[in-house]
């Protein structure tokens, strides 16, 4: 059953390192401006770094959800891909609105095709195994007939 997940176990561990990157910069910001827990506002530069991590945050549970279901109920190796994609969109969403808020406008955009595109593999994967157990049918071998 590992090698069925391993690709899926190794995108989550990427993404939980993103994520503690995405800490640490606000731990460094806060001690840039000398803003200290729980003050959440300061400078421009610093209300960017915040809110672009607390976004990414907002968003990684539902990207695990997908990424999980696409990979198990669609395919491994796309949704490895796709999680690989999204991952660096969001890596390029933080260090854009780091630097500007109109920075982010292009990877956000993209994370987000790629989060429905997850969508997309996880629903028919998941609608293909509903079929398949409870009504004998195989959509695959349906359509390639």
């Amino acid at each position: 059953m590992l090698d069925q997940i391993h690709l899926l176990a190794a995108v989550t561990v990427l993404g939980v390192l993103e994520q503690a990157y995405f800490f640490l910069q606000v731990i460094y910001a806060r001690r840039l401006f000398g803003i200290s827990p729980p003050k959440t506002s300061g400078p421009p530069e610093f209300e960017r770094v915040f809110r672009a991590q607390v976004n990414s945050s907002e968003y990684f549970p539902i990207f695990l959800a997908l990424l999980w279901q696409a990979g198990l109920f669609f395919h491994q190796g796309l949704a490895a891909a796709l999680g690989l994609l999204y991952l660096y969109s969001r890596y390029c969403y933080f260090t854009g609105y780091r630097a500007s808020s109109s920075g982010r406008l292009a990877p956000i955009y993209f994370s987000a095709g790629v989060l429905w595109i997850l969508v997309a593999a996880s629903a028919l994967g998941i609608l293909h195994s509903l079929l398949s157990h409870y009504m004998g049918l195989n959509v695959l071998q349906l359509l390639t007939a």
